[in-house]
């Protein structure tokens, strides 16, 4: 289970022992499993693009250089990782 997303989507939860949550007086506190599965599945997208993503560096050079050929080039790369992975889509 995601423990971060257990977090966001129950605000009472503290602590996280294996797949049981606590609130802050140790009750047990119950999760839909399904619910947190659903949700990061629809946000696995954001470390997909995170990991193909050209540098930025490489869009600050272009601008510095005042290259727009090495701009264009930044900006495509940038948009076929977004039409790879989509947002929503696992």
């Amino acid at each position: 289970m995601n423990h971060e997303t257990i977090y966001k989507l129950n605000p009472s939860v503290v602590t996280i022992r294996g797949d049981v949550a606590y609130d802050a007086d140790g009750n047990e506190v119950a999760y839909d499993k399904d619910a947190v599965q659903t949700y990061v599945n629809a946000h696995a997208y954001i470390d997909k693009r995170a990991a193909e993503y050209p540098p930025v560096t490489d869009w600050l050079d272009g601008m510095v250089k005042n290259d727009q050929a090495q701009i264009d080039k930044y900006i495509a790369d940038c948009l076929a990782v977004k039409a790879k992975y989509k947002k929503g889509v696992a």
